[in-house]
């Protein structure tokens, strides 16, 4: 969980800011959108195949 304490003389607006921040840099964001539909085992094996097909290509690549 982030959490940002404002102090006395900072800003709204700053204190959005670094909470912002905090909640990029924990990868919050990235984990609400894989949970944010159910996915079916089968969706979730199409996806898996999907990602290593393209890793795949990738290593072939270098």
């Amino acid at each position: 969980m982030a959490q940002v304490i404002i102090g006395e003389n900072e800003g709204i607006e700053s204190g959005l800011r670094r909470f912002k921040r905090k909640v990029s840099q924990a990868g919050i964001f990235p984990d609400m959108k894989k949970n944010r539909h159910f996915e079916t085992p089968l969706e979730k094996r199409k996806r898996k195949a999907i990602a290593n097909s393209k890793q795949g290509k990738r290593r072939s690549r270098r």
